[in-house]
């Protein structure tokens, strides 16, 4: 369709304004070709008429129907042009209170001038996980996805941040960081993400200030890569700065101020800390007053001080380098005071005595005369000499004030440069999302360097982002398979050439600054000269001191003044020469050479989207404009490298003022940062973009009943837009979406609305007709009725005389009178035929009811008699089986109370053998230890007699050796004899010693094997010994078992006899028989006695043979007849068993007396065999010694003979001699060597053997030592049980004394019965029957009985409720029960809180063992066990489910069983019984309770993650009522990357078939219906939460028919409530929040009483919300209203008093508090059987 054809009637358009820039107007009459003018209607109601070219007509852009406007994204507007985006701004801003818009891949945010609650943690966790898109526009629904992106196709990302001063750059990336930071939490101690957002205040502090346009003004430009892992986790951060405004330190216009930190200072000057900076007010600093007013409102210096410091802290950031810090700050502050003074001519100079000179230079360790000579001087290097002159004031004061700038430069590097240290984590980089914020486009009325050099950041940036916008263009294009054209879009690459190419403007200002006489001038008569020529440059008409450039923005005029000095920013040698020689370390590093050739930042190597400018000289490179122009194309690398996304701020107005919107200024950002580039890209191309779906639910009323009738949508789309549009060119169809050119949309919409409106007049046509006819037919009907009486009145009057009406009434009164008179007769003729058959019928039932009333007495006597009987023979049958039962369950508890008393005197006896072949044993130890002492002793009577013989032999030869030595000349001869001799002798000594020490040993070990013979078979012996005397104990209990069942069995006969005694009163017969019984009951009784007396007679002759042979070789025979009882009388009663114990309890404590003295002597003989040992070892080295001495003498006697030899040399013979004495004294003394060392080794085997015997003596002692300490807790245990056997032995005598006071009652009874008359013969029948069954039952009791002496019959087991394991065992028993469990086993469904009873059961056995260890590991192995499981599956919430029903029932189990009242109250008589004795576990239920509930927390986060993905579809978007579409198609074009096509359609029903699967689940696992209760309701908020968070999140659901959906949808959700019986959990009230949100969409709201009422009913809302929802309302169609402004004021003003939170966001992790009531348990544990495909068979039931 052409364009011009929309330009008809009633249709609007926007005309220029010299005020609002666009105002709207409304077309009065169609427009032809032709005309020359266009008929307009103003808003105001005037007329215009706009001016048309009808050659080449221009008409105004057209407006966009109401339905578009307010839309989320500008670009799915149908007319894409600059008043429908000024005007869709200003609608979200200012009517619906909405900062953020989209523009294609541009957020758009509006700085609102007040605080807003939409940037809390809750609405930070609705964003996360969404698409962008799906939600309102958002900063955090960018960093939603950049996060995305960067995680799905691990590419770099980058947040673009731009906009004027004070349009909200600075809070933007703020926002951004602190999004990142909280959704991506690093999870390590380090906290990266709290120190990154740490950085901000302190780059604020030094790099931010007050200017005329924002108090918080960014003075640099900053781009923060944040760091990621593989895991997508902050780990570090890396920030870069650009042009820091330095010109700030010295100047401020005015009400502006300088950088932050130095107020901060000032404020905090009378602080200890700063004292020693000399600081003052800032009124008193020349740097920091400039701009008259230092304070800004709402703002606390001293404060934000606290803030910096504590941030600087948290980084790292010692407080020594604050302190250097703040003495750098303050030594600027000092030199900003240092007076310069004119001296006359071009001379200046500063006093000596300047107190802030002395300060400055004291602070920063620099020479103060140095400091105030060159300040005032400068050095002229000539050819042959140096010149120093002196320079002008203001020369001085610009060096001054160049030293200043110079230093906070250097600091504020410093400080980012610490910042980025901090900030850096060990590890390896996987990705990072770059924040850039930096300045937006600048225009002023002076502009300078630093205007210039933004405005050529942001044409760099600029051109970076068309490129990505038509790249973005292309990629959807290609991805929809629609042909790519060719898109005309400004590109700005000559304005970049003209300032950064060669011969550019930089590159001109760089070649004039190497030159020493370069002035500004000059520079700028080169731009005419070489650039003149450009379109984009032009020369002022007005100023010569100017140039101009046609930025893409605007056209700049910048004033040249000061362009050469700021872009050399050149400090005097000297003075820095002077800073490097400083004693400050912090200032003398900031002036040390530096390799201009390296860039301090980091790179990344990667290919640069266009080639850089190389720069014409080498020393071009140290200039301001060089290295920002190398740190720009190195932020371009990075850039490119990246994915961008854009976020576009915008300042309202320059009041500052909240919500107030100036249109001029707002377009005239617009056009600077590239919005409306955007726009003109769009809208080239085809800007709207509508999914086939969308189009069809919209457009559905264009379609025809044929079109409508095709299955296939996506065909019905095409036919119906080729035949609505007949230009194919003006829309395409892509794969999934359906592509618009502009205007194409509003057309549709126009169709659209006048098919609506021509249904409308049709139905209003037939309605109309419809009522029309329905009022004439009812007109008709009533004139009809009308005409009728009137005619009928008109008749009568014409026919009717006076004469006819008299005859009419004389013939009425005829007729009365004979009417009467023959009714008369009829009723006198009735009424006597009712009387006769009223006295017959009468008499009738009067006789029938006699007949019947003489029955039912006869029949009540009938029943009086056979109720009687029936009533006595019910009673007789109910009481014998309550006797049968009776009788059953106590002779059961009897033979329950028999076995346990058997087990303990079985423990007794089995403790008493134990202690029996312990003694033994001990005995057999001593008696070897014996033994070996005295073969140690013989052995040592040997080595002593040895000794003695060794000696004697040595000193022989010693005495033979030195007679030898005096006679050897004369006597040779017997001297070789004397020598044989002694050589003989030694060596058959030596001899027979090895011999006997060979037979001593082989004789020991003889000896050895024959102990150990012995002692093996005294042990076998002894064992048998005890086998036999268990089984005779075993025997002897048997016996006494069935004795004293016996006793009980006679006991319970007689008791019963003496009820049924009681119960057979006034009988006479049955006395005597009952008097024989009981004469039969006495003498078995008697025989009973009898039977036990010998029993006992025989235990006691048992237990006096245990003690004797415990204690036969220990004490005598008085004591052992002490210890056993001799009155055989006594030993039959059961208490006499405590005698025979103490009898036992003696023997033990002689045998402990025994063993004590015994193990004392035989300590005394180790200690004698200690001594014995040092006394052998004495010796040895005695005869060590000895030998030592011997072989002196030998050696002495060497010597003496070789004298000899020498002196008779002359002596042929007596050589031969000498040399043989010699040979055969060499052999001697090898000889005695041998002999020496094979008695050292024989000696060192002795003391081994010696050793090895003391060890094994202390090992035994120790044993022995052990023993008795186990015996002492045995005997412990023994007085325990004694005491136990005293408290039976008291019940049994109260028992006696009961059965004696039974027995004489019944004496007593039986002879009143003698006396008594038996008067009814049908009781004495009725006891003749009853005497004859009890005869029966007495006869077959008796046969049973000796049926049970004769033979032992099988007793059914009575189980305790309880589980056996070992200790062993308890790891098996963890794994199988609790880690390899699985949930969906059959027997585990079947038994709910089976694992938990199995656990119960064996902690009771622990507690009836009195095993506090093992207990308490048990129940610890318990929780840790679970607590693994829970880690392990916590995303399995069949395994949650599964193991929180299952801790709930250990809570209540261990509550139910621990005796205390307030649990116990429901519990049964065995449960009673069944409580925990021993052990309180209510740490244990405490530390169980605990683990519960966070159970509880992982159940429900597990079933939210489940249900999470389901409400917002569910709730909002799936249209459950079927007819009315409650979606608006917005047409906005999501990132193609950021959808995922095939997801999952969910449904109210998908809900509630969840919630169905949760409820199941639970009940199936067996958990209680309270906590149930408690999960719907936490579920039931959930939903309403969420599904209003996102209400308020996203304008589009905020609409009455999407009202009209939500509450149909809580319906169903009741309707569930109601059909799974949960009404009780009160979970439908956390709906109500969402319900009043949903009756507020639909409530009419534009009167004061809606106003009224809103405030009256929306109770559950807070202020916030509702004001937010009313902001939010969008209408659907062009029949509905929007809310206006002033009815939301109403609102606000109504409900500002009203208290409650502010907080925009319902807080989704919000946890109501759990409870865990106590529900006993009615499984009975004794009647628990642990199924086998549990694999517990080693748990044994007790």
């Amino acid at each position: 369709m052409a364009l011009l054809e929309l330009y008809t009637e009633y249709n609007r358009v926007w005309i220029p304004d010299a005020r609002d820039v666009w105002i709207s107007a409304e077309i009065m009459r169609d427009f032809h070709v032709g005309d020359n003018v266009l008929e307009l209607l103003l808003e105001d109601g005037t007329e215009n008429y706009y001016p048309i070219d009808s050659a080449k007509p221009q008409l105004p852009h057209l407006r966009n129907p109401d339905i578009l406007v307010g839309e989320n994204d500008l670009t799915a507007l149908s007319y894409l042009h600059e008043p429908a985006v000024l005007h869709n701004l200003k609608v979200r801003f200012v009517e619906s209170k909405i900062i953020y818009t989209y523009c294609g891949i541009i957020l758009v945010a509006v700085n609102p001038y007040k605080q807003l609650h939409i940037y809390g943690d809750a609405v930070i966790h609705a964003y996360s996980g969404q698409n962008m898109g799906d939600m309102d526009p958002h900063i955090f629904a960018v960093a939603e996805e950049a996060y995305k992106q960067m995680a799905r196709n691990h590419k770099n990302q980058s947040i673009i941040v731009s906009g004027e001063s004070g349009a909200g750059k600075t809070v933007s990336a703020r926002y951004v960081m602190r999004y990142f930071a909280i959704v991506s939490k690093s999870g390590s101690k380090t906290r990266v993400e709290d120190k990154v957002l740490a950085s901000n205040p302190i780059t604020e502090a030094i790099g931010n200030a007050k200017t005329t346009r924002n108090d918080n003004s960014s003075r640099f430009g900053k781009y923060t890569e944040i760091s990621f892992d593989k895991k997508y986790r902050i780990i570090g951060a890396n920030m870069r700065t650009y042009l820091l405004e330095k010109s700030r330190v010295v100047f401020q216009a005015e009400n502006e101020r300088n950088y932050h930190i130095f107020y901060q200072m000032c404020s905090c000057a009378d602080l200890p800390e700063f004292k020693s900076l000399r600081l003052l007010s800032a009124d008193k600093f020349q740097y920091t007053r400039m701009g008259g007013e230092t304070k800004i409102e709402g703002v606390d210096d001293q404060k934000d001080m606290q803030e910096t410091q504590r941030t600087f802290s948290l980084l790292g950031l010692k407080e020594e380098f604050q302190l250097d810090v703040f003495k750098v700050l303050a030594g600027i502050l000092h030199l900003g005071n240092v007076e310069i003074r004119n001296v006359g001519g071009d001379k200046s100079s500063v006093r000596s005595s300047d107190p802030h000179l002395a300060a400055f230079c004291e602070l920063l360790g620099v020479n103060a005369e140095g400091v105030s000579r060159w300040l005032c001087h400068r050095k002229i290097a000539l050819v042959t000499e140096t010149v120093v002159k002196p320079v002008p004031m203001e020369r001085a004061v610009n060096a001054r004030d160049a030293l200043a700038k110079q230093i906070y430069a250097h600091l504020f590097d410093c400080v980012i440069q610490k910042i980025n240290t901090a900030l850096k984590v060990p590890g390896k980089q996987h990705t990072f999302i770059g924040v850039l914020d930096i300045y937006g486009f600048e225009t002023f009325d002076i502009n300078s360097f630093e205007q210039f050099c933004i405005n050529y950041a942001n044409e760099k940036l600029q051109q970076q982002f068309n490129l990505h916008v038509f790249k973005l263009e292309q990629e959807e294009y290609m991805k929809e398979d629609i042909p790519w054209t060719l898109i005309d879009f400004y590109d700005n690459q000559p304005v970049i050439d003209l300032i950064e190419a060669k011969m550019g403007v930089l590159d001109l200002l760089d070649e004039e600054c190497l030159f020493p006489q370069g002035t500004d001038q000059n520079w700028l008569q080169k731009l005419y000269n070489y650039l003149g020529a450009n379109p984009l440059f032009e020369k002022p008409k007005l100023s010569n001191e100017a140039f101009l450039i046609q930025h893409f923005a605007d056209k700049v005029e910048y004033q040249c003044k000061g362009f050469l000095e700021k872009n050399r920013d050149a400090l005097r040698e000297e003075l820095v020469e002077i800073m490097r020689a400083s004693e400050f370390p912090v200032l003398a590093n900031f002036f040390q050479e530096e390799d201009q050739s390296i860039l301090t930042m980091k790179g990344f190597k990667v290919r640069p989207a266009r080639p850089g400018v190389k720069p014409a000289n080498k020393q071009l490179r140290t200039s301001v404009g060089d290295k920002f122009r190398r740190s720009l194309s190195l932020l371009m690398e990075t850039l490119n490298a990246t994915t961008p996304h854009y976020v576009r701020c915008i300042k309202p107005n320059d009041e500052k003022l909240p919500f107030q919107y100036d249109s001029r200024r707002v377009v005239q950002q617009l056009r600077a940062c590239g919005v409306l580039e955007t726009i003109h890209i769009s809208a080239q191309s085809y800007p709207s973009r509508w999914t086939y779906i969308e189009f069809y639910s919209r457009y559905s009323v264009l379609m025809t009943h044929r079109e409508l009738g095709l299955n296939d949508k996506k065909e019905t789309c095409k036919t119906v837009l080729q035949r609505l549009i007949q230009d194919s060119n003006q829309y395409k169809f892509g794969r999934t979406k359906i592509f618009f050119r502009a205007g194409q949309v509003a057309y549709l919409e126009k169709l659209r609305l006048d098919r609506l409106r021509g249904a409308c007049v049709t139905i209003q046509k037939h309605v109309r007709g419809w009522r029309m006819r329905r009022k004439y037919r009812h007109m008709r009907e009533a004139a009809i009725v009308l005409q009728q009486y009137i005619r009928g009145k008109r008749q009568i009057r014409k026919t009717v005389s006076a004469t006819a009406i008299k005859q009419g009434w004389a013939a009425l009164v005829i007729q009365k009178y004979w009417r009467c008179y023959r009714m008369r007769r009829i009723y006198q003729l009735v009424q006597l035929a009712t009387i006769t058959i009223q006295a017959f019928t009468r008499g009738w039932i009067a006789r029938k009811q006699y007949k019947k009333m003489m029955k039912e007495h006869k029949a009540l006597v009938l029943q009086k008699y056979a109720r009687a009987w029936l009533v006595r023979r019910r009673f007789q049958t109910m009481r014998r089986l309550v006797l049968n039962v009776q009788l059953s369950y106590r002779v059961q508890q009897l033979r329950k109370k028999i076995e346990d008393q058997n087990k303990e005197n079985r423990g007794l006896m089995e403790r008493l053998t134990s202690l029996a072949s312990s003694h033994s044993q001990g005995l057999d130890r001593l008696h070897g230890l014996e033994a070996r002492l005295e073969k140690s002793a013989k052995e040592k009577a040997s080595i002593e007699t040895r000794e003695k013989k060794t000696k004697e032999d040595a000193s022989l030869t010693i005495a033979q050796l030195q007679k030898e030595k005096d006679a050897l000349t004369l006597e040779k001869q017997d001297l070789e004899k004397i020598f044989e001799g002694s050589a003989k002798q030694a060596k058959d000594s030596f001899d027979q010693i090895k011999r006997n020490l060979q037979e001593e040993k082989e004789v020991e070990e003889r000896l050895r094997k024959i102990a150990e013979n012995n002692i093996e078979i005294q042990r076998e012996d002894h064992e048998k010994e005890v086998e036999a005397l268990k089984e005779e104990i075993r025997r002897l209990k048997e016996e006494r078992v069935s004795l004293q069942r016996q006793i009980k069995d006679g006991d319970q006969v007689s008791s019963e006899l003496q009820e049924q005694v009681i119960q057979l009163t006034k009988h006479v017969k049955v006395i005597p028989e009952l008097r024989k019984e009981l004469h039969n009951l006495q003498t078995q009784r008697s025989n009973t006695d009898r039977k036990i007396k010998e029993q006992s007679e025989q235990a006691r002759a048992k237990v006096s043979e245990i003690t004797r042979q415990l204690l036969g070789g220990v004490a005598e025979e008085e004591v052992l007849s002490g210890l056993t009882p001799n009155d055989p009388d006594k030993i039959y009663d059961v208490g006499d068993v405590l005698t025979v114990c103490d009898g036992l309890q003696k023997a033990t404590r002689v045998l402990e007396h025994h063993q004590r003295a015994e193990r004392e002597s035989y300590q005394s003989q180790v200690e004698g065999l200690t001594l014995k040992l040092d006394h052998f070892q004495n010796e040895n080295n005695q005869l060590q010694k000895l030998f030592q001495e011997k072989s002196n003498v030998t050696d002495s006697i060497r010597q003496e003979v070789s004298r000899l030899t020498s002196e008779n040399s002359v002596l042929p013979e007596l050589k031969l001699q000498v040399s043989e004495l010699q040979r055969q004294k060499q052999e001697l003394e090898a000889h005695v060597e041998e002999q020496t060392r094979e008695l050292a080794e024989k000696t060192e085997e002795i003391t081994n053997v010696l050793q090895k015997k003391v060890e094994e003596e202390s090992s035994q002692r120790r044993h022995f030592e052990q023993q008795a300490e186990e015996l002492g807790g045995e005997k412990r245990e023994l007085q325990g049980r004694v005491e136990e056997l005293e408290e039976e032995n008291d019940q049994l005598k109260r028992q006696q004394l009961a059965e004696n006071e039974a027995k004489t009652r019944l004496s007593q009874e039986s002879s009143r019965l003698t006396a008594e008359n038996m008067d009814f013969e049908e009781q004495l029948d009725m006891k003749d029957r009853l005497i004859k069954k009890l005869q029966t039952q007495i006869k077959s009791f008796e046969k049973s009985e000796k049926a049970k002496q004769t033979s032992a019959l099988a007793v059914p087991k009575d189980y305790l409720g309880m589980l056996e394991y070992k200790r062993e065992d308890e790891s098996r028993l963890i794994q199988n029960i609790i880690l390899d469990l699985k949930p969906r086993g059959v027997v585990v469904n079947m038994i709910p809180g089976l694992p938990a009873h199995i656990l119960f059961m064996c902690v009771r056995h622990a507690d009836y063992l009195n095993d506090g260890a093992k207990l308490k590991s048990l129940m610890n192995a318990i929780i840790t066990a679970v607590k693994k499981v829970i880690k392990d599956h916590h995303k399995d919430f069949e395994m949650v489910s599964f193991w929180l029903s299952n801790t709930y029932h250990m809570i209540n189990c261990l509550k139910q069983y621990s005796g205390e009242e307030e649990f116990v109250k429901q519990n049964s008589p065995r449960q009673k019984k069944n409580c925990l004795q021993n052990f309180d576990l209510s740490e244990h239920r405490q530390i169980l309770s605990d683990l519960a509930i966070h159970i509880y927390h992982e159940f429900i986060t597990v079933m939210e993650k489940t249900l999470m993905p389901m409400i917002v579809p569910g709730m909002l978007e799936h249209e459950s009522l079927q007819g009315i579409s409650s979606m608006k198609p917005t047409g906005f074009r999501k990132r193609s990357n950021s959808i995922y096509e095939d997801s999952e359609v969910y449904t109210i029903s998908s809900i509630l078939q969840q919630l169905s699967v949760f409820r199941s689940t639970m009940s199936q696992h067996g958990m209680e219906q309270g906590l149930i209760r408690q999960t719907v309701k936490q579920l039931f908020f959930l939903v309403g939460a969420a599904t209003l968070n996102n209400i308020l999140l996203c304008k589009d659901m905020c609409s009455c028919r999407k009202g009209m959906q939500i509450r149909c949808n809580i319906s169903y959700l009741e309707e569930w409530l109601k059909d799974k019986e949960l009404q009780s959990s009160n979970a439908i009230d956390t709906l109500k929040p969402l319900s009043q949100a949903a009756w507020l969409l639909q409530v009419n709201k534009s009167t004061d009483d809606d106003a009224k009422e809103i405030s009256e009913k929306c109770t559950e809302l807070n202020p916030v919300q509702i004001i937010k929802i009313l902001n939010s309302y969008t209408p659907i169609d062009d029949f509905e209203k929007r809310v206006t402004p002033s009815f939301v004021r109403k609102v606000q003003s109504l409900l500002q008093d009203r208290e409650g939170s502010t907080q925009l966001m319902l807080d989704t992790q919000y946890r109501f508090q759990v409870t865990f009531p106590f529900c006993p348990s009615s499984q009975a544990l004794e009647l628990l059987q642990v199924p086998s495909s549990l694999q517990l068979s080693f748990l044994t039931r007790m």
